[in-house]
């Protein structure tokens, strides 16, 4: 509702479509507790929504652009197969939805039409389509084949209707808009929750919250590593220093333990020499690096979103 607020601040013409409103979002439902599973059905999560107004001219155009931005966020993210399915009306029973026969007609080749120029083979499922409009749902499918609801684009006969939603036409006239809601992650919350689950915890290096973490073999040997962490940070590395006084062995087993993607280990080869030792999380020793070798790589993994 606010984004309709919005648009209806002034007068729209169609040399101002689309317009497009984007927000974050948090949503409640009453979920039973048996039915509560982590992150991935919650009581209040946070919803990417936004809401598209344009002329039914650009409705396909529109449908394309968020199919493009749909795919490169989730083919970023790793996942690389996906269900999609086309809900579209009742044939057999018109009366239980809003909008007209050309309205439906128009909506559903759109939303067809711009599947097919993605090249996205997809299912349509007669009936399944809200009263208020057709819609493409897109399914992620995780490590395992599990597959999650993820992004929905929703075209809306109702709103602009029952809030008089209108732009000026080039024919002096109003016109009602067409509206799509679009959330591309869905949930938030069980985006994280799926993301984690496909990677089994073990973030490729651009995603991981801690990216290295230094580990000075002694004390005498925590200054050098202090330097090194420091020099990651300035380079916009996620870092940490563990210098507690704990063997080597037991914080590269808790590094190991915690995935953490890179271990810098220090001693005194390494301060003699200026380098440092890399071990690679489920990988192994890597050898010894200067230090700029090693941030040229974790840099080139970061810029590339290696996986």
């Amino acid at each position: 509702p606010f984004h309709i607020l919005i648009y209806k601040t002034k007068t729209r013409s169609y040399r101002d479509l689309p317009i497009r409103y984007t927000e974050l979002g948090t949503v409640y439902r009453y979920e039973r507790s048996g039915t509560l599973h982590g992150l991935l059905r919650v009581r209040g999560f946070t919803q990417d929504d936004a809401h598209i107004f344009c002329t039914p001219e650009q409705l396909e155009d529109e449908v394309v652009g968020v199919l493009d931005l749909t795919l490169h966020i989730l083919r970023t993210m790793g996942f690389k197969e996906f269900k999609v399915v086309l809900s579209t009306r009742d044939p057999e029973h018109p009366e239980k939805y809003m909008g007209t026969d050309e309205e439906w007609r128009r909506a559903q080749e759109a939303l067809r039409r711009a599947l097919e120029r993605r090249g996205l083979p997809y299912e349509e499922a007669p009936g399944e389509a809200v009263f208020y409009g057709p819609k493409i749902d897109i399914k992620l499918v995780d490590a395992i084949g599990r597959t999650w609801q993820c992004t929905t684009i929703q075209i809306d006969f109702n709103l602009p209707r029952r809030f008089n939603i209108t732009y000026v036409g080039p024919d002096g006239k109003e016109h009602l808009v067409v509206m799509i809601h679009r959330a591309l992650l869905g949930s938030l919350e069980r985006f994280i929750g799926v993301l984690l689950e496909h990677y089994a915890g073990n973030l490729p290096v651009w995603l991981s919250p801690i990216q290295v973490r230094v580990l000075p073999i002694s004390d005498k040997y925590v200054p050098y590593a202090r330097e090194v962490y420091e020099r990651l940070r300035a380079e916009g590395v996620r870092a940490e220093l563990d210098d507690r006084g704990l063997t080597i062995a037991y914080r590269v087993r808790e590094a190991e333990e915690e995935k953490i993607p890179y271990m810098l280990i220090i001693g005194r080869r390494e301060l003699e020499a200026q380098t440092v030792s890399v071990r690679r999380h489920r990988v192994g020793d890597l050898g010894q690096m200067t230090l700029e070798e090693f941030l040229s790589r974790i840099k080139r993994e970061i810029e590339e979103k290696t996986p």
